[in-house]
């Protein structure tokens, strides 16, 4: 599960991408818009603008606008700006590893190569989905499979 606060970050990256180029949003709107409460959006904006995402504009024309094309900005990214690594076992983190210490043998780890199927999976798919991109994807390109315990058919 990823934390509220990486949901929000979404939220608000979609909406900037949203707004047109040269163009900004004030933390405000984008708050009553995407139903975020300000102030935690505020600090989420501000790890973004650390992180070189997005950018901040004082004036009548301020706000918030994307620093980075949204084609650029991965969803893998932006969960590891917020949350840190994404990885769901220690020993599996590419950009935090860690050897699982109740561990004596990885390689033979049942547990660690069942989990590192899942870890694959969601990693490329996070890697490969943009900001960009969620915003041209149809309502049925985002339905669970057909048979899924969550699709409106199998309920």
């Amino acid at each position: 599960m990823i934390s509220r606060q990486s949901k929000y970050a979404l939220r608000a990256l979609l909406a900037l991408a949203r707004v047109a180029t040269g163009e900004s949003m004030l933390t405000a709107e984008i708050a009553r818009r995407q139903k975020i409460p300000k102030k935690f959006l505020e600090q989420i904006l501000l790890v973004l603008k650390r992180h070189g995402v997005v950018q901040s504009r004082r004036g009548a024309q301020g706000g918030y606008a994307l620093l980075k094309p949204a084609e650029a900005i991965t969803f893998a990214e932006v969960l590891r700006l917020i949350d840190g690594p994404m990885a769901p076992l220690p020993c599996l983190s590419v950009v935090a590893y860690s050897r699982c210490i109740d561990c004596p043998d990885e390689a033979s780890c049942e547990i660690r190569r069942a989990f590192a199927r899942v870890a694959e999976a969601t990693r490329e798919t996070l890697e490969r989905t943009t900001i960009a991109q969620a915003i041209r994807a149809r309502p049925a390109d985002l339905a669970p499979p057909t048979g899924s315990k969550n699709h409106p058919a199998t309920v």
